[in-house]
C-alpha cells in the first residue's frame, strides 16, 4: 500500500490526523522557551558557572549561545517555523546536555527517593528526557510542522508569487 492510500484510510478513520503533530510541537516549543528563559531569569552567570564547572570549552559564549538557541528556537518551533534548520541546534543542546550531565544517573528523568512533610524528594534526572525532546524534534522534521504554522503561511505566500521572467 503506497504512503498516499495510507494516509486516506487514516483520515477516514480520524479526518484531524494532520493535527496531531500540533500538541507536540507546541510542548517541545513551549519546553525549550521555558528552559531558556529560566537560565537567563535565574542569571546567566549561574548556568555559565555551570558550563565551567563542566568543563565545557567557551563557557560563556556557550552559555549565551545555549541560552538564546534555547529562547529563539523554541519560539520558532512553538509557532512552526524553520523546524528543520533549528532542530540541529537545538538537538546538539540536549546531546551536550545528555552526555554531560544525565547519563551518568540513568534513563529515568523522575527518581522518588522519598516522601517527606516538604513534599516528594526526587533523585537527580536521567535522560529520559532528553530522548523525548530529539524524538519530538525528529517527528516535527519528518513529518513537518502541522496546520497553524508559520511555515504553511510562508509556503502558501510564495506559491501565490507569480514566477519571474528570466
Amino acid at each position: 500500500m503506497n504512503r498516499q492510500a495510507a494516509a486516506s484510510i487514516n483520515n477516514a478513520r480520524f479526518p484531524f490526523g494532520l493535527w496531531a503533530v500540533v500538541p507536540l510541537r507546541l510542548i517541545v516549543g513551549y519546553g525549550f522557551v521555558a528552559h531558556g528563559y529560566a537560565k537567563i531569569a535565574r542569571g546567566p552567570v549561574h548556568f555559565i558557572d555551570t558550563l565551567q564547572a563542566l568543563g565545557v570549552p567557551w563557557p560563556g559564549i556557550m552559555g549565551w549561545a545555549t541560552m538564546l538557541i534555547e529562547v529563539i528556537g523554541g519560539f520558532a518551533v512553538l509557532i512552526g517555523a524553520f523546524i528543520p534548520l533549528l532542530s540541529v541546534p537545538l538537538a546538539a543542546i540536549l546531546l551536550v546536555a545528555m552526555f554531560t550531565v544525565h547519563l551518568p544517573y540513568g534513563f529515568s528523568s523522575i527518581k522518588l527517593q522519598s516522601v517527606t512533610s516538604d513534599g516528594p524528594q526526587f533523585g537527580k534526572p536521567g535522560y529520559e528526557t532528553n530522548l523525548l525532546y530529539l524524538a519530538g524534534l525528529a517527528t516535527l522534521v519528518l513529518g513537518g510542522p502541522g496546520p497553524l504554522a508559520v511555515e504553511q503561511l510562508l509556503t502558501r505566500t510564495r506559491e501565490k508569487e507569480p514566477a519571474a521572467d528570466v
